[in-house]
Protein backbone atom coordinates (compact mmCIF):
# COMPACT_ATOMS: atom_id res chain seq x y z
CA UNK A 1 0.00 0.00 0.00
CA UNK A 2 1.16 3.51 -0.80
CA UNK A 3 0.62 6.29 1.77
CA UNK A 4 -1.85 8.94 0.68
CA UNK A 5 0.24 12.07 1.28
CA UNK A 6 -0.28 15.72 0.49
CA UNK A 7 3.20 16.60 1.73
CA UNK A 8 6.24 14.63 2.98
CA UNK A 9 5.88 12.46 6.09
CA UNK A 10 9.14 12.09 8.02
CA UNK A 11 9.46 8.96 10.14
CA UNK A 12 12.24 9.44 12.65
CA UNK A 13 13.80 7.68 15.61
CA UNK A 14 16.32 8.84 18.21
CA UNK A 15 18.89 7.04 20.29
CA UNK A 16 19.73 9.10 23.35
CA UNK A 17 21.80 9.28 26.52
CA UNK A 18 18.68 8.49 28.56
CA UNK A 19 14.95 9.01 28.84
CA UNK A 20 14.73 12.44 30.52
CA UNK A 21 13.26 14.77 27.89
CA UNK A 22 14.61 17.91 29.57
CA UNK A 23 18.21 16.82 30.20
CA UNK A 24 19.20 13.87 27.99
CA UNK A 25 20.71 14.31 24.53
CA UNK A 26 20.61 12.70 21.10
CA UNK A 27 23.43 10.32 20.10
CA UNK A 28 21.90 9.11 16.84
CA UNK A 29 19.04 10.25 14.63
CA UNK A 30 17.60 8.46 11.63
CA UNK A 31 14.93 9.89 9.35
CA UNK A 32 12.96 8.21 6.58
CA UNK A 33 11.18 10.85 4.52
CA UNK A 34 8.26 9.42 2.55
CA UNK A 35 7.30 11.65 -0.37
CA UNK A 36 3.84 12.15 -1.93
CA UNK A 37 5.12 10.57 -5.17
CA UNK A 38 6.03 7.36 -3.34
CA UNK A 39 9.78 7.95 -3.25
CA UNK A 40 11.75 7.73 -0.02
CA UNK A 41 14.89 9.35 1.36
CA UNK A 42 16.81 8.14 4.42
CA UNK A 43 19.21 10.19 6.50
CA UNK A 44 21.09 8.71 9.49
CA UNK A 45 23.78 10.37 11.59
CA UNK A 46 25.59 10.00 14.88
CA UNK A 47 25.60 13.01 17.21
CA UNK A 48 28.13 13.93 19.90
CA UNK A 49 25.86 14.72 22.87
CA UNK A 50 28.50 16.71 24.72
CA UNK A 51 27.91 14.61 27.85
CA UNK A 52 28.94 11.05 28.76
CA UNK A 53 26.66 8.26 27.59
CA UNK A 54 25.61 6.16 30.63
CA UNK A 55 26.60 2.50 30.33
CA UNK A 56 23.00 1.35 30.79
CA UNK A 57 22.00 3.39 27.72
CA UNK A 58 24.95 2.14 25.66
CA UNK A 59 23.98 -1.44 26.45
CA UNK A 60 20.55 -0.76 24.91
CA UNK A 61 21.50 0.99 21.66
CA UNK A 62 25.13 -0.12 21.31
CA UNK A 63 26.57 3.39 21.01
CA UNK A 64 29.47 4.22 23.35
CA UNK A 65 31.41 7.40 24.05
CA UNK A 66 34.27 6.40 21.74
CA UNK A 67 31.79 5.90 18.89
CA UNK A 68 30.76 9.56 18.85
CA UNK A 69 33.99 11.35 19.76
CA UNK A 70 34.43 12.64 16.20
CA UNK A 71 30.69 13.08 15.50
CA UNK A 72 29.27 16.62 15.15
CA UNK A 73 27.43 18.37 17.97
CA UNK A 74 23.71 18.85 17.38
CA UNK A 75 24.12 22.60 17.00
CA UNK A 76 26.41 21.94 14.02
CA UNK A 77 23.78 19.94 12.13
CA UNK A 78 20.61 21.61 13.45
CA UNK A 79 20.03 23.98 10.52
CA UNK A 80 20.56 21.20 7.98
CA UNK A 81 18.11 18.92 9.81
CA UNK A 82 15.54 21.72 10.02
CA UNK A 83 15.82 22.21 6.25
CA UNK A 84 15.52 18.46 5.62
CA UNK A 85 12.34 18.37 7.73
CA UNK A 86 10.92 21.58 6.28
CA UNK A 87 7.24 21.20 5.29
CA UNK A 88 7.19 17.63 6.67
CA UNK A 89 4.62 16.07 8.94
CA UNK A 90 6.26 13.88 11.59
CA UNK A 91 5.79 10.20 12.42
CA UNK A 92 7.42 7.70 14.71
CA UNK A 93 6.93 5.09 17.39
CA UNK A 94 6.16 6.74 20.75
CA UNK A 95 7.26 9.93 19.00
CA UNK A 96 4.65 12.21 20.58
CA UNK A 97 5.84 11.47 24.11
CA UNK A 98 9.57 11.14 23.53
CA UNK A 99 11.19 11.70 20.12
CA UNK A 100 9.44 14.96 19.18
CA UNK A 101 9.91 16.55 22.65
CA UNK A 102 13.62 15.56 22.71
CA UNK A 103 14.14 16.86 19.18
CA UNK A 104 12.48 20.16 20.10
CA UNK A 105 14.75 20.51 23.15
CA UNK A 106 17.81 20.09 20.95
CA UNK A 107 16.58 22.64 18.40
CA UNK A 108 15.83 25.13 21.17
CA UNK A 109 19.27 24.66 22.74
CA UNK A 110 20.83 25.22 19.31
CA UNK A 111 18.64 28.33 18.85
CA UNK A 112 17.31 27.02 15.55
CA UNK A 113 13.67 27.82 14.85
CA UNK A 114 11.75 24.61 14.17
CA UNK A 115 8.05 25.42 14.03
CA UNK A 116 5.55 22.71 14.99
CA UNK A 117 2.43 24.84 14.59
CA UNK A 118 1.20 23.63 11.20
CA UNK A 119 2.51 20.06 11.23
CA UNK A 120 0.64 16.80 11.73
CA UNK A 121 1.97 14.08 14.05
CA UNK A 122 1.36 10.37 13.55
CA UNK A 123 2.40 8.21 16.49
CA UNK A 124 2.30 4.63 15.25
CA UNK A 125 2.54 3.32 18.81
CA UNK A 126 -0.74 5.00 19.69
CA UNK A 127 -2.53 3.21 16.85
CA UNK A 128 -0.99 -0.07 17.97
CA UNK A 129 -1.63 0.40 21.69
CA UNK A 130 -5.21 1.45 21.15
CA UNK A 131 -5.93 -1.33 18.69
CA UNK A 132 -3.67 -4.16 19.95
CA UNK A 133 -1.42 -2.89 22.80
CA UNK A 134 2.04 -4.36 22.09
CA UNK A 135 5.71 -3.27 21.70
CA UNK A 136 7.43 -2.36 18.43
CA UNK A 137 9.06 -5.78 18.19
CA UNK A 138 5.68 -7.45 18.73
CA UNK A 139 4.01 -4.99 16.38
CA UNK A 140 6.45 -5.83 13.61
CA UNK A 141 5.89 -9.54 14.15
CA UNK A 142 2.12 -9.14 14.50
CA UNK A 143 1.52 -6.89 11.48
CA UNK A 144 4.38 -7.82 9.17
CA UNK A 145 5.21 -11.39 10.25
CA UNK A 146 8.89 -10.46 10.57
CA UNK A 147 11.52 -10.06 13.26
CA UNK A 148 13.49 -6.81 13.52
CA UNK A 149 17.14 -7.25 12.59
CA UNK A 150 19.46 -5.05 14.67
CA UNK A 151 16.74 -4.02 17.13
CA UNK A 152 17.44 -0.68 18.87
CA UNK A 153 19.31 0.52 15.83
CA UNK A 154 17.62 3.81 14.88
CA UNK A 155 17.51 3.01 11.17
CA UNK A 156 16.18 -0.53 11.70
CA UNK A 157 13.51 0.82 14.05
CA UNK A 158 12.22 3.54 11.73
CA UNK A 159 12.09 1.17 8.76
CA UNK A 160 10.11 -1.29 10.88
CA UNK A 161 7.83 1.55 12.06
CA UNK A 162 7.20 2.58 8.45
CA UNK A 163 6.27 -0.98 7.47
CA UNK A 164 4.04 -1.35 10.55
CA UNK A 165 2.03 1.74 9.62
CA UNK A 166 1.46 0.47 6.09
CA UNK A 167 0.34 -2.90 7.49
CA UNK A 168 -1.95 -1.16 10.02
CA UNK A 169 -3.66 0.74 7.21
CA UNK A 170 -4.38 -2.57 5.48
CA UNK A 171 -5.51 -4.41 8.62
CA UNK A 172 -7.78 -1.70 10.03
CA UNK A 173 -9.29 -0.48 6.77
CA UNK A 174 -12.99 -0.12 7.63
CA UNK A 175 -12.55 -1.51 11.18
CA UNK A 176 -14.73 0.14 13.83
CA UNK A 177 -13.18 1.49 17.04
CA UNK A 178 -15.06 2.33 20.26
CA UNK A 179 -13.46 4.81 22.67
CA UNK A 180 -13.83 4.92 26.47
CA UNK A 181 -16.94 7.07 26.18
CA UNK A 182 -18.67 4.61 23.86
CA UNK A 183 -18.19 6.73 20.73
CA UNK A 184 -17.70 4.59 17.63
CA UNK A 185 -15.71 5.53 14.55
CA UNK A 186 -13.45 4.16 11.83
CA UNK A 187 -10.29 6.09 12.69
CA UNK A 188 -7.46 4.25 10.89
CA UNK A 189 -7.57 5.67 7.37
CA UNK A 190 -4.97 6.37 4.72
CA UNK A 191 -5.19 10.05 5.53
CA UNK A 192 -2.68 11.97 7.66
CA UNK A 193 -5.34 14.25 9.17
CA UNK A 194 -7.30 11.23 10.45
CA UNK A 195 -4.17 9.49 11.75
CA UNK A 196 -3.09 12.71 13.47
CA UNK A 197 -6.44 12.96 15.25
CA UNK A 198 -6.44 9.30 16.30
CA UNK A 199 -2.86 9.29 17.62
CA UNK A 200 -3.22 12.59 19.49
CA UNK A 201 -6.39 11.83 21.43
CA UNK A 202 -5.08 13.29 24.72
CA UNK A 203 -4.59 16.66 22.99
CA UNK A 204 -1.34 17.72 24.68
CA UNK A 205 -0.35 21.37 24.50
CA UNK A 206 3.38 20.68 24.88
CA UNK A 207 4.03 16.97 24.04
CA UNK A 208 5.32 16.35 27.57
CA UNK A 209 1.62 16.74 28.44
CA UNK A 210 2.25 19.06 31.39
CA UNK A 211 -0.64 20.97 29.84
CA UNK A 212 -3.48 19.54 27.74
CA UNK A 213 -6.52 20.91 25.96
CA UNK A 214 -9.93 20.22 27.43
CA UNK A 215 -13.00 19.49 25.29
CA UNK A 216 -13.48 23.23 24.70
CA UNK A 217 -9.93 23.69 23.44
CA UNK A 218 -8.81 25.50 26.60
CA UNK A 219 -5.35 24.79 28.06
CA UNK A 220 -5.43 23.14 31.49
CA UNK A 221 -2.72 22.04 33.91
CA UNK A 222 -2.17 18.26 33.80
CA UNK A 223 -0.04 17.66 36.91
CA UNK A 224 0.48 18.68 40.53
CA UNK A 225 -1.73 20.72 42.83
CA UNK A 226 -3.45 22.60 39.97
CA UNK A 227 -4.21 19.54 37.83
CA UNK A 228 -7.47 20.04 35.96
CA UNK A 229 -7.46 23.83 36.33
CA UNK A 230 -7.41 26.28 33.44
CA UNK A 231 -3.89 27.70 32.98
CA UNK A 232 -5.16 31.28 32.80
CA UNK A 233 -7.18 30.79 36.00
CA UNK A 234 -4.01 29.59 37.74
CA UNK A 235 -2.19 32.70 36.52
CA UNK A 236 -5.01 34.81 37.96
CA UNK A 237 -5.04 33.13 41.38
CA UNK A 238 -1.31 32.44 41.66
CA UNK A 239 0.80 34.55 39.24
CA UNK A 240 4.03 33.22 40.78
CA UNK A 241 3.21 29.76 39.37
CA UNK A 242 4.39 30.95 35.95
CA UNK A 243 7.78 31.95 37.35
CA UNK A 244 8.03 28.67 39.27
CA UNK A 245 7.50 26.62 36.11
CA UNK A 246 9.89 28.74 34.05
CA UNK A 247 12.64 28.22 36.63
CA UNK A 248 11.79 24.54 37.21
CA UNK A 249 13.05 21.35 35.60
CA UNK A 250 10.57 21.37 32.74
CA UNK A 251 11.32 20.87 29.01
CA UNK A 252 12.14 24.05 27.10
CA UNK A 253 9.22 23.46 24.76
CA UNK A 254 6.85 23.25 27.74
CA UNK A 255 8.21 26.59 28.92
CA UNK A 256 7.78 28.09 25.45
CA UNK A 257 4.13 26.99 25.30
CA UNK A 258 3.57 28.33 28.82
CA UNK A 259 5.10 31.66 27.82
CA UNK A 260 2.71 31.99 24.87
CA UNK A 261 -0.26 31.52 27.21
CA UNK A 262 1.26 33.98 29.70
CA UNK A 263 1.72 36.67 27.01
CA UNK A 264 -1.82 36.10 25.71
CA UNK A 265 -3.26 36.30 29.24
CA UNK A 266 -1.41 39.54 29.99
CA UNK A 267 -2.59 40.94 26.68
CA UNK A 268 -6.20 40.20 27.65
CA UNK A 269 -5.68 41.96 30.99
CA UNK A 270 -4.22 45.01 29.24
CA UNK A 271 -7.06 45.08 26.73
CA UNK A 272 -9.65 44.83 29.53
CA UNK A 273 -7.97 47.69 31.36
CA UNK A 274 -8.11 49.88 28.26
CA UNK A 275 -11.76 48.99 27.61
CA UNK A 276 -12.62 49.92 31.20
CA UNK A 277 -10.95 53.28 30.72
CA UNK A 278 -13.38 54.09 27.93
CA UNK A 279 -16.16 54.02 30.53
CA UNK A 280 -14.50 56.63 32.75
CA UNK A 281 -15.58 60.22 32.20
CA UNK A 282 -12.89 62.89 32.40
CA UNK A 283 -14.18 65.36 35.02
CA UNK A 284 -13.10 69.03 34.87
CA UNK A 285 -10.77 70.03 37.65
CA UNK A 286 -10.43 73.33 39.51
CA UNK A 287 -7.24 75.00 40.61
CA UNK A 288 -6.28 78.04 42.61
CA UNK A 289 -3.47 80.22 41.31
CA UNK A 290 -2.80 82.34 44.35
CA UNK A 291 -4.72 85.42 45.54
CA UNK A 292 -4.98 87.01 42.13
CA UNK A 293 -6.95 84.05 40.81
CA UNK A 294 -8.69 82.94 43.99
CA UNK A 295 -12.05 82.37 42.33
CA UNK A 296 -10.84 81.46 38.89
CA UNK A 297 -11.76 77.92 37.82
CA UNK A 298 -9.55 76.14 35.32
CA UNK A 299 -11.58 75.37 32.25
CA UNK A 300 -11.73 71.77 31.04
CA UNK A 301 -9.72 70.96 27.95
CA UNK A 302 -11.47 71.01 24.63
CA UNK A 303 -12.56 67.81 22.85
CA UNK A 304 -9.59 68.12 20.52
CA UNK A 305 -7.18 68.31 23.47
CA UNK A 306 -8.69 65.40 25.39
CA UNK A 307 -9.53 62.47 23.15
CA UNK A 308 -11.17 59.42 24.69
CA UNK A 309 -9.72 56.01 23.86
CA UNK A 310 -11.43 54.97 20.64
CA UNK A 311 -12.15 51.76 18.74
CA UNK A 312 -9.10 52.20 16.51
CA UNK A 313 -6.88 52.09 19.57
CA UNK A 314 -8.68 48.99 20.84
CA UNK A 315 -8.24 47.28 17.47
CA UNK A 316 -4.51 48.03 17.56
CA UNK A 317 -4.26 46.41 20.99
CA UNK A 318 -6.22 43.39 19.80
CA UNK A 319 -3.81 42.97 16.88
CA UNK A 320 -0.87 43.16 19.30
CA UNK A 321 -2.13 40.86 22.03
CA UNK A 322 -4.71 38.66 20.27
CA UNK A 323 -8.32 38.15 21.19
Amino acid sequence: MKLNLKRPLAFFDLETTGVNVASDRIVEISILKAMPDGSEEVKTMRINPGIPIPLESSLVHGIYDEDINDAPKFREVAEGLARFLDQCDLAGYNSNKFDIPVLMEEFLRARVDFDLENRRFVDVQNIFHQMEQRTLRAAYQFYCGKSIENAHSAEADIKATYEVLLAQLDKYDGVEFEDKKGNKSIPVKNDIESLHSFTNMNKPVDFAARMIYNEDGVEIINFGKHKGKCVEEVFQSEPSYYSWMQKGDFPLYTKRCLEKIWVRWNGKKELLKVENQTKVFIEPKSSHQGKAHHNTQVQPKSEEEVKPINTDMLEQLKMKFGK
